[in-house]
């Protein structure tokens, strides 16, 4: 399935940060949605700035504009300010990026133990997040950190508790 680009991504304009208030909101908003939802559908969790200004996502080739570098960081920024997006050093050169919260990972997660009658189970990372079970679940292939992060959202609601097990760390679901 190929990737959907929006009507904006082909106009020249789009490649450059407007100066008018307004217009830059809605420029940062297409920009931001743009982000997240081409990597939801490569399945993307991290990014580095110079790289991410030679990748699709910022560089239509087809038109030949390409956003700055200053630009990208802008746009990263108001990711980060939406809460999808941390930085992972602090020159702010990668980034971890979260096109779905970990809230909404765990429920997700949580909807697949119930519907499956998996309650009071036990589960390494692995398993979850790579085992034959949840091949067809949208958290199958779920990077490590992403995982963590959702099952301790899970955690703080009480529906589950993480666990050291002996090749790292798992799970019980309540």
């Amino acid at each position: 399935m190929s990737f959907e680009w929006p009507w904006q991504y082909n106009f020249p304009p789009f490649f450059t940060l407007q100066p008018n208030v307004d217009t830059r909101q809605k420029q940062l908003a297409a920009w931001c949605s743009l982000v997240l939802s081409f990597c939801r559908h490569r399945k993307l969790y991290t990014l580095d700035v110079l790289e991410a200004q030679e990748s699709p996502i910022f560089n239509n080739k087809k038109i030949e504009r390409k956003l700055s570098v200053e630009a990208i960081q802008i746009v990263f920024e108001e990711l980060r300010k939406k809460g999808n997006l941390e930085w992972l050093d602090k020159n702010k050169s990668r980034c971890l990026i979260m096109w779905r919260r970990p809230e909404a990972w765990g429920k997700l997660i949580y909807e697949w133990v119930s519907k499956n009658g998996l309650v009071n189970s036990v589960f390494t990372l692995y398993e979850l997040s790579n085992g034959d079970d949840t091949e067809n679940e949208e958290f199958h292939g779920l990077e490590d950190w992403m995982l963590l992060r959702s099952l301790q959202a899970l955690q703080a609601e009480g529906k589950a508790e993480v666990i050291t097990v002996e090749d790292g760390k798992g799970v019980k679901f309540f």
